[in-house]
């Protein structure tokens, strides 16, 4: 009898860890399968990028912080774009198309930038309202990291290395 007791003892701490466990560390969300246009006319569907590590950032020219973290964004996308990596920048929907442009073109922005007039691509990601909100998608297709505000640029490098595949092993 004794015997039966620990045996159901340990059975249902395990369940309960389980449960615990399920409740406090959820499944990463998937990314939503959204497809855009780039200010350069370049076609983009999230879905096709399955396999890469792809980061995702709402900003607006008006956003000092935005602004700001332009330079972190070119750095990431200057260390990992020719491992693999992916960074597209959507601006707000009522962010001018030409402030868009004139800001590229002036903060020498070499990743891609995608408008959204709509607001079609802010709702998708859980209707983004604040700028930057920055969402860092792995290979399966699935959000691991969402930060509003300015990301901090050193964990973003670590988490970034830790899915990229090693140099040596495109």
């Amino acid at each position: 009898m004794l015997g039966f007791n620990k045996t159901f003892i340990l059975s249902l701490f395990i369940i309960i860890s389980s449960v615990a466990l399920y409740i406090y560390y959820p499944r990463p969300q998937i990314a939503p399968d959204v497809s855009f246009k780039t200010i350069d006319n370049k076609q983009v569907s999230l879905k096709q990028l399955q396999g890469k590590v792809v980061l995702v950032t709402f900003w607006a020219t008006d956003c000092p912080s935005c602004l700001t973290e332009i330079d972190h964004l070119k750095k990431l996308y200057q260390d990992y774009h020719h491992r693999g990596f992916e960074l597209f920048a959507i601006a707000m929907y009522y962010d001018r198309p030409n402030h868009i442009v004139e800001t590229s073109k002036a903060y020498q922005i070499p990743y891609d930038i995608a408008l959204d007039l709509r607001m079609q691509l802010a709702n998708a990601f859980g209707n983004v309202r604040l700028t930057p909100t920055t969402f860092l998608i792995n290979p399966k297709g699935e959000i691991i990291y969402q930060n509003t505000g300015i990301f901090d640029l050193t964990a973003m490098h670590a988490q970034i290395e830790f899915f990229l595949p090693t140099q040596g092993n495109k």
